[in-house]
C-alpha cells in the first residue's frame, strides 16, 4: 500500500512540477517575440498513476496563415500609403504648382504684346520662361529622389527577405533533426523562431505555407514560385533593373545565379516590397512621364508657333526651347550592335502619350513601336515603320503612329533586338532655353496684307494666317534679311463671277473660288497652296479692286503671332490616352494635363488608405483570433500557478503520509 501511494505521490510531483515549468515558462515569456503558448498535457499509465508528460504549442495553424495574409496586404496598404502620402503633400504644396509657373508664362507673352517693338517685356517673358523650366525640374527632382528612395528599400527589403528565407530553410533542417520529436523543448523554441521568421517574411512579401516531412515547412510566394523548398534549399531575391538599371524589378535566383532566375509576379506580389513596387508604378513612374508629356508639349508648341512668326530682328522665329534627346535602353538579350536614340519629332508634341515606347527590330531596317506602360504591359496595337537612313519617324510609318517620336538608329540590329526609350521620362528635367536673346521671341506676323487704294468696294483682305515658314516647303526664302521667295502678291478680281488674277514671282493665274471666298491660295492651287500661308477676302469686291500680300518687313509693332502664342495656353495640346476613338475627345490643355495629374495622385493615395484602414481591421481580428489561443493571458497563467502550486504540495503530502504508513509497519515487524 505504502508502495503505491509512494509512487502515486512521485508521479503527482513530477506531473505537477512539469506544470508549474510549463507556467512559469509562458509567464516569463510574456513579451517575448513570436513565443506561443504551451501546455503540458499528461497520460494515465497502469494503477491510474500519472504518465510523462508532454509539452505542446497552443497554436491554430489556421488563424496562423490568415494572420500572416492579412500582415502582408497591412504591411501592403502601410507602406503604399506613407509613400503616396508624402508625394502627394510635395505635388499639393502651392510653392510646387506648376500651372501657376505655365500661367506666369503666358501673362509674360501678354504683356510682352502690348508693346511688341520693346526688347524689356521680351527679357521679362525669357524669366518667367526659365522659371517654368526650373519648376519642371524641381517636380522631376522630387520624383526622381523618390526613385531613388524606393530603389533604397527595395535593396533593404531583399536583403531582409533573403536573410529570412535562408534562416527558414536552416530552421527547417534544425528541427528535421529531431525525427518529428517535438516534445523538447528545444524543439518547440526552433518552431517559434521559425514561426516569428515566416510571420517577419509575411510583412515583407505575400506568402503561403506547406507543411513538408519531419517537421519542415515549405514557403512559397503568393503568386506560386518557391521561395523555401524541401532538404533546406530555399531561393533567394535578387534585385535586377533590364533594360533600364534604375528601374528595379525582383526576381528569384535559385542558390545566387547557379540556375535561371524566375520572374516574380509583380501584380499579385503584396507586403512591403509589393507596396513600394505599386507605389513606383501607380504613382511614381506615371507623374514623371506625365511631366515629361506636358514639358515636351508646351515646349513643342511654343516653338512651332515661333517658327510662325517674325522676331525683333526682322527674321523668321526659331527655337525658344531645346528639347532633349535621350538614348534607348538596350535589353540584356539583344544580340546586334544598334544604338537607339530619341527625341520629339517637330511639331508632333500633342502626339506622344505619357508612356515609355519598346522598339523591337523585326527586320534589319524595319522596327515595331508598342507604347508600354510601367510594367512593361503593350498598351494598344504596336506600330510598325521602316528604318530609312538611320532614321523612324512619322514619315516612315507603315501602319499605325509613330507616337510624335524621331528615333536614329546606328549599328546593325539583329531580330528580336528591342529597346526601351524613355523620353517622357527623363524630359521634365532636360529641357532648357535655346536663346538667351530677348529678341527671339517673335510676336509679329511675318506678312501682311491691305486693300488697294483705288478700290470701289467695301471688301476688305483678312490680316492672312501663315502655317510653315520651311523655305524647303514654303514661300518663304530664308535669307537674311527675309523675304518671300516670288515676291509681293496681288489679287486682283475680275469681271467675272467668283473669278480673280493672281500675280507674282511665280507669273500671272486666274482661278475661279467656291464661296465663301476663304483660304485664296488654297483655292488658286498648286503651287500657290503651298506657299505657307493665306488669307480670306470678306464683302463683295468689284471688278478692278487689288489687295495685297507681302513680307512683314520692319513691322515690329504687330503682334499677330502673339496672340497665336498665348492661345497656346488654351488648346488642347496634350494627349490622354494611347488607345482613343475618331469621336474621342482625347486632347487636354497644359493646365488640364498638370491638374489630372495631380488630381490622380490624390485620389490614389486617398483609395489606398481606405483600403489600408479595411485591411487594419481585417489584421487586427487575425490578430485577436490567434493570441486567443497562442498568446500569453497572464490572469489565466496566475490561476494555474495556483492551481499546480497546490497539486505539488498535494502529491508531496501523499508522499509524505506514505513514508509515515511504511515507517509504521517496519516498527510492527519488529
Amino acid at each position: 500500500m505504502s508502495f503505491n501511494l509512494m509512487n502515486i505521490g512521485s508521479s503527482g510531483v513530477r506531473a505537477s512540477s512539469e506544470l508549474l515549468q510549463t507556467t512559469s515558462k509562458n509567464i516569463a515569456n510574456l513579451n517575448t517575440k513570436g513565443y506561443v503558448r504551451e501546455r503540458t498535457e499528461h497520460a494515465t499509465m497502469i494503477n491510474n498513476q500519472v504518465g510523462r508528460g508532454e509539452t505542446v504549442r497552443l497554436l491554430n495553424e489556421f488563424a496562423q496563415r490568415q494572420l500572416n495574409r492579412d500582415i502582408s496586404n497591412k504591411s501592403y496598404y502601410e507602406q503604399f500609403v506613407t509613400e503616396a502620402t508624402r508625394v502627394d503633400t510635395l505635388f499639393g504644396e502651392e510653392s510646387n504648382n506648376l500651372n501657376q509657373s505655365i500661367n506666369a508664362l503666358f501673362n509674360s507673352v501678354q504683356e510682352a504684346m502690348n508693346v511688341p517693338s520693346s526688347s524689356v517685356n521680351r527679357s521679362i517673358f525669357l524669366t518667367k520662361a526659365q522659371n517654368m523650366l526650373d519648376q519642371m525640374d524641381r517636380l522631376s527632382g522630387i520624383v526622381f529622389d523618390q526613385n531613388n528612395i524606393v530603389n533604397e528599400q527595395l535593396d533593404i527589403y531583399a536583403d531582409e527577405a533573403n536573410n529570412l528565407i535562408q534562416q527558414i530553410g536552416d530552421l527547417n533542417t534544425e528541427i528535421a533533426a529531431y525525427n518529428g520529436n517535438f516534445t523538447s523543448g528545444e524543439a518547440n523554441t526552433l518552431l517559434n523562431q521559425r514561426d516569428q521568421a515566416i510571420r517577419d517574411l509575411a510583412e515583407l512579401v505575400d506568402i503561403e505555407t506547406l507543411d513538408g516531412a519531419n517537421g519542415s515547412k515549405q514557403v512559397f510566394l503568393g503568386s506560386g514560385q518557391s521561395l523555401v523548398m524541401e532538404n533546406g534549399t530555399f531561393n533567394l531575391f535578387s534585385l535586377a533593373g533590364d533594360p533600364d538599371p534604375n528601374h528595379k524589378a525582383l526576381k528569384l535566383d535559385v542558390r545566387v545565379g547557379q540556375a535561371t532566375a524566375l520572374d516574380v509576379d509583380l501584380n499579385t506580389l503584396k507586403g512591403k516590397v509589393g507596396g513600394l513596387l505599386a507605389f513606383r508604378d501607380e504613382i511614381l513612374v506615371p507623374a514623371q512621364t506625365k511631366l515629361g508629356q506636358i514639358g515636351l508639349a508646351l515646349t513643342d508648341a511654343f516653338n512651332q508657333q515661333n517658327h510662325l512668326g517674325m522676331d525683333l530682328d526682322g527674321n523668321i522665329g526659331g527655337d525658344i526651347f531645346t528639347l532633349p534627346t535621350v538614348g534607348g535602353y538596350p535589353y540584356s538579350d539583344n544580340t546586334g550592335s544598334a544604338q537607339v536614340t530619341a527625341t520629339l519629332e517637330a511639331g508632333m508634341g500633342s502626339s506622344i502619350p505619357a508612356e515609355d515606347f519598346r522598339i523591337t527590330f523585326t527586320g534589319a531596317n524595319t522596327v515595331e513601336i508598342a507604347a508600354v506602360d510601367s510594367k512593361g504591359n503593350v498598351i494598344g496595337t504596336p506600330s510598325t515603320a521602316n528604318v530609312t537612313a538611320g532614321v523612324i519617324d512619322s514619315g516612315t510609318i507603315i501602319t499605325g503612329e509613330s507616337f510624335g517620336l524621331q528615333m536614329a538608329v546606328t549599328g546593325a540590329a539583329n531580330v528580336g533586338d528591342s529597346f526601351l526609350v524613355k523620353l517622357n521620362s527623363g524630359a521634365a528635367g532636360n529641357l532648357s532655353l535655346a536663346t538667351s536673346r530677348p529678341e527671339s521671341l517673335a510676336l509679329a506676323s511675318p506678312v501682311r496684307t491691305s486693300a488697294g487704294l483705288n478700290n470701289t468696294s467695301t471688301a476688305t483682305i483678312s490680316a492672312g494666317t501663315v502655317t510653315n515658314t520651311d523655305p524647303a516647303t514654303s514661300n518663304f526664302d530664308g535669307l537674311s534679311p527675309p523675304g518671300l521667295s516670288n515676291g509681293q502678291i496681288s489679287l486682283v478680281k475680275t469681271a467675272n463671277a467668283n473669278e480673280y488674277q493672281l500675280n507674282d514671282g511665280n507669273g500671272t493665274t486666274t482661278f475661279t473660288i467656291t464661296p465663301p471666298a476663304e483660304n485664296m491660295l488654297a483655292q488658286a492651287g498648286n503651287p500657290y497652296d503651298a506657299y505657307g500661308f493665306d488669307f480670306n477676302i470678306e464683302g463683295t469686291p468689284a471688278t478692278g479692286d487689288t489687295f495685297v500680300i507681302e513680307f512683314n518687313t520692319g513691322g515690329f509693332d504687330d503682334n499677330r503671332n502673339g496672340a497665336e502664342l498665348s492661345n497656346l495656353q488654351s488648346s488642347q495640346l496634350v494627349r490622354q490616352n494611347v488607345v482613343t476613338t475618331a469621336t474621342a475627345d482625347n486632347l487636354s490643355t497644359f493646365n488640364e494635363a498638370y491638374s489630372g495629374m495631380v488630381t490622380e495622385i490624390g485620389v490614389v493615395a486617398n483609395q489606398a488608405k481606405t483600403n489600408g484602414d479595411a485591411y487594419n481591421a481585417l489584421a487586427a481580428q487575425s490578430e485577436a483570433w490567434y493570441e486567443s489561443m497562442s498568446g500569453v493571458n497572464l490572469d489565466e497563467e496566475a490561476a494555474n500557478l495556483l492551481r499546480f502550486q497546490q497539486s505539488y504540495s498535494a502529491a508531496a503530502q501523499v508522499i509524505t503520509v506514505a513514508r509515515t504508513v511504511f515507517d509504521t509497519l517496519l516498527s510492527a515487524a519488529r
